[in-house]
């Protein structure tokens, strides 16, 4: 056996993008034929996974979580939490429960990977799958496909089909993680859809039509505020990611059926949202009652109790009402529609549990254009931005154990049951020590955002709720994202603390007005999953996009999709012989990696 090296170029971009993956094969003379060199590489490339995972599965799961790595043999276990063998029960809770999280780290983190590892998961493998595994309906690949894709060597960017478009002609992007877990756990979603008006019971989401569809190509992009609300219904453009984590059964599922909710939530709200001109009524059946969005001359009080609408002896009067009545604008409605879409996301698939087998949980980033507006809807660590004139504007939160660590410390210390009597809620520098009881040490709890000191007790020596900083930061040293779908089964390991309480599936929507802005073919909306934004900032993201379009045709259809592309093989970087390397030989990701990037001069442009 010898070391060879073979390039594999993209079908659409032959010679402009290549992917290097070194493996073990036999020397062959010349160069290998194209149409056997994807079949050599899954199986070289599976085989040196599986020798890479065995040599280093340990160590990888040991960095990802920020465990420390085990204590030599010699070392008495009770050295773990800090006691020396005389202390108290709450003492000896704490070594067992630092035990717990690290072999918690390999079942949960590498859980995929080695299988089942308890009672519940067996049950769920006996279930049938809610949706079977795929990649994004839209890239259109084939089963054979998808598995020579699924090479945690090679990572092969999968990119749209040339004969294939989605709207406003949105590039997509996307490649597998370095070996993290066996499949792509992200997952993505583009459609146009139609909220339509209900008849009787029937409430049925539905896609737009063919001829609806094209209006938002290229030669007829954009949907005016008009045919948004023509006779048909709303009609409304949606785009979506999701990360998965410990399988990838809840981003699937999310991924096939959010935007359906989203639809039925509009519904609701749709005869509102068709009266532009009238603010929403507090109660239905009272829109004439409300004053339409022009400007009016107020009215004194005295004068408004003499003669206005409302008052006694007014021509038309309703009843008298002395109160001020918060007025609610029609944007509202979409970001409730939006949080309620994803509350009822979440309980199906808890529901759907009992019945299928659902793998998991997800973070979630869906983008909605309706009504002249894009709504950001993010419950998770995925990240959108607009880059317009070369400036960055972000358009999304991360939730992660330290960006919400008050609403978690507050959670732990009003219901101290969540915590199973092995957590704390407060917040130390650093893990408490038998030695340091009666000690002066800092802390913070939900009320602080500065520091302070106080004495140690014995309670202080459980394991922390939030441990850990940066990446590797985790709620119950279990897991380190605080919003999004599904892991209603999820446990503390070798425990019965369920942590889900602690995850919340509300978004947080942010709202970018498109009509108060005239964009060009340079402006874009990026959204990505966490892989992209390890390990490159904002400003990176908008350097490389901008300075790719710019030497890309305004013209080209596909100018977008090879931004995104481009934008993946800087995060993944190039095969090198200490790993994934990017720019200033910096580690690239080794997590699945999803892009979107959308211009948004079709929102602008009407008909």
């Amino acid at each position: 056996m010898s070391r060879a090296t073979f390039r594999v170029s993209c079908d659409r971009f032959p010679g402009l993008f290549e992917f290097g993956v070194t493996v073990d094969v036999w020397q062959h003379t010349g160069i290998l034929p194209p149409r056997v060199t994807c079949a050599l590489i899954r199986k070289c490339g599976a085989a040196a996974l599986r020798t890479l995972d065995e040599r280093r599965s340990g160590v990888r799961a040991s960095r990802v979580s920020g465990s420390p790595p085990d204590p030599p043999p010699s070392r008495p276990p009770a050295a773990l939490g800090g006691n020396s063998g005389k202390g108290s029960r709450a003492a000896r809770r704490g070594g067992n429960m630092f035990s717990r999280v690290k072999s918690a780290v390999v079942s949960f983190v590498g859980g995929v990977m080695s299988g089942p590892h308890s009672a519940d998961h067996a049950n769920a493998a006996d279930q049938p799958l809610r949706f079977p595994y795929r990649r994004p309906e839209f890239l259109g690949l084939s089963a054979d496909e998808v598995e020579c894709s699924a090479d945690h060597m090679a990572r092969p960017i999968l990119i749209l089909k040339e004969t294939r478009r989605l709207p406003w002609v949105t590039g997509y992007a996307e490649v597998i993680n370095a070996g993290k877990s066996a499949v792509n756990e992200d997952q993505a979603c583009c459609e146009v859809l139609v909220v339509q008006r209900r008849s009787g019971s029937c409430s049925t989401p539905s896609r737009t039509p063919t001829a609806k569809r094209r209006s938002s190509l290229p030669n007829g992009e954009g949907l005016s505020l008009r045919e948004n609300l023509d006779s048909e219904g709303l009609v409304f453009h949606y785009w979506a990611l999701f990360d998965g984590h410990a399988g990838s059964g809840a981003a699937v599922m999310a991924s096939r059926l959010l935007q359906h909710h989203v639809v039925e939530q509009l519904q609701d709200v749709l005869e509102v949202l068709c009266n532009l001109a009238v603010l929403p009524p507090t109660c239905l059946g009272e829109e004439g009652l409300h004053e339409t969005l022009v400007p009016h001359r107020s009215l004194s009080r005295a004068s408004s109790l003499r003669g206005a609408a409302g008052a006694p002896g007014s021509p038309c009067a309703p009843p008298p009402r002395f109160f001020s009545e918060k007025k609610i604008q029609h944007e509202s409605l979409v970001i409730g529609a939006l949080e309620n879409a994803f509350k009822e996301m979440d309980t199906q698939i808890e529901r759907e549990k009992a019945v299928f087998n659902i793998s998991g949980g997800c973070t979630a980033l869906a983008i909605c254009y309706l009504l002249g507006k894009l709504y950001v809807a993010n419950a998770g660590d995925s990240r959108a931005i607009i880059i317009r004139s070369g400036e960055v504007i972000p358009m999304s939160t991360e939730f992660t154990p330290e960006s919400e660590r008050q609403r978690l410390q507050f959670l732990g210390y009003m219901q101290p049951h969540l915590l199973g009597g092995e957590f704390t809620h407060l917040e130390f520098p650093r893990r408490v020590q038998r030695k340091e009881v009666g000690k002066r040490m800092l802390y913070r709890d939900f009320t602080m955002t500065g520091w302070a000191y106080k004495t140690i007790q014995d309670e202080d020596l459980r394991f922390p709720l939030i441990y850990g900083e940066g990446k590797k930061a985790r709620v119950l040293a279990t897991i380190g994202v605080t919003r999004g779908l599904g892991d209603h089964d999820l446990k503390v390991h070798d425990s019965d603390i369920y942590i889900k309480p602690f995850l919340s599936c509300c978004p947080e929507v942010k709202v970018y007005n498109l009509t108060q802005y005239e964009h060009g073919a340079d402006d874009v909306l990026v959204m990505g999953t966490d892989g992209l934004w390890d390990v490159l900032s904002n400003e990176e993201v908008a350097d490389a996009v901008t300075s790719f379009l710019a030497n890309c045709d305004p013209d080209d259809l596909h100018r977008y999709t090879m931004a995104a592309q481009d934008l993946v093989m800087r995060a993944r970087g190039i095969l090198r012989d200490r790993g994934w390397r990017i720019t200033n030989e910096r580690l690239g990701s080794g997590d699945d990696i999803s892009v979107f990037i959308v211009p948004l001069m079709y929102g602008n442009r009407q008909p």
